[in-house]
């Protein structure tokens, strides 16, 4: 009988937690093995890779850097030709999805049931945030996934539960959007900013690259997103992105609607807490990897409406890659088996919180 098999591509910070995610409940998700990729054999990353292998994952490394890994005592399994061919999902967690594309993925359409690709690789598939475009993925048409980036499924969450535009399409007037993003992640060295650094506003229509993908995400579900823009900004903290939202809408709303419509999401976690690192420190704590796998955290104290009930500020935290983390297993189980997807995904319910 064919193994029902995941192969993760890269152990960065996405990779690693997903590949971690994927071995815990393996079981649940009728996974048989979980195989990764990694390209470079690290003495520094080997302490990393020996925790997977003692988990159950299988690596797989590039054939002229086989006797290097091994020489660092890193045992591989497969050639990285080997895993790819025998995969039934593929998760590249890389900043060269694209190019992987291009260069092997197009090698495997007849042997892997579909590739998943995250945030950055614009084009590589149809756009995916699980709970937003579900039904648009369409069984033995969709073989290519994009998972769009942490901050825009916490875009996508926002307008759907405050303007509700999947039942009242026309109800968004415009939505703007401010990323206040982490310089870096807390797993790396470079790339810190020591001071705000502005984001250019590259899109002439979007701004950003957040509300550009936000609108094509919509499109795969037939919505025109066209009045939404973002802005980005660098802040020299390595905890959490944070969103300032001004959302209005045409139909006024009375607070105590908004709050009950946000508390009653369970794609939403809720929060009084103001500080990027308090919310962060509970997902330390109670996550997996550090992660909680809510779209967003909204933050409570910093919710206002006007007087008329149609503009909406505030603010949210975005959950640390958790929610592309639980898109891209959503994905993978929905090319394994696009009928209990969604069933096997509840194993998953412990690192949602309803309140943080």
């Amino acid at each position: 009988m064919t193994k029902t098999i995941v192969h993760v591509v890269g152990t960065g910070t996405i990779g690693e937690p997903l590949i971690g995610l994927l071995l815990a409940h393996k079981d649940e998700f009728d996974i048989d093995e979980v195989t990764f990729h990694k390209r470079t054999p690290l003495l520094t990353d080997r302490s990393k890779v020996f925790d997977l292998l003692k988990k159950g994952a299988k690596l797989a490394v590039d054939e002229d850097r086989w006797d290097s890994f091994k020489e660092l005592d890193m045992e591989p399994s497969y050639k990285a030709e080997e895993a790819l061919a025998q995969a039934t999902a593929v998760i590249d967690c890389t900043p060269i999805g694209n190019r992987m594309k291009d260069e092997q993925y197009k090698n495997y359409t007849d042997k892997v049931k579909g590739f998943i690709a995250q945030g950055s690789e614009f084009g590589f598939g149809k756009m995916y945030a699980r709970g937003i475009n579900d039904h648009a993925l369409k069984p033995g048409e969709d073989q290519f996934v994009q998972v769009v980036s942490c901050n825009t499924h916490n875009l996508a969450v926002l307008v759907e539960t405050i303007a509700q535009i999947s039942t009242k399409k026309e109800n968004l007037v415009n939505a703007n959007f401010v990323c206040l993003r982490r310089s870096n992640d807390i797993s790396q060295d470079e790339s810190f900013l020591p001071a705000p650094t502005v984001g250019a506003h590259s899109n002439k229509k979007f701004g950003t690259h957040h509300a550009r993908d936000l609108s094509h995400l919509y499109k795969t579900v037939g919505f025109e997103l066209d009045n939404v823009f973002s802005s980005a900004i660098k802040l020299p903290t390595q905890y959490m992105h944070t969103i300032h939202f001004a959302i209005e809408v045409h139909e006024p709303l009375v607070e105590a609607e908004v709050l009950d419509r946000i508390q009653k999401n369970p794609r939403l976690s809720v929060t009084h807490k103001t500080s990027a690192n308090a919310v962060f420190s509970f997902g330390r704590d109670h996550g997996h990897f550090g992660r909680i796998l809510n779209q967003t955290v909204f933050c409570l104290p910093s919710f206002h409406i006007s007087e008329d009930g149609k503009k909406m500020t505030g603010f949210c935290f975005t959950p640390q890659d958790g929610n592309s983390l639980l898109s891209s297993v959503a994905a993978a189980l929905w090319f394994i088996d696009p009928e209990t997807y969604h069933d096997k995904l509840q194993a998953l319910s412990q690192f949602f919180f309803s309140e943080i």
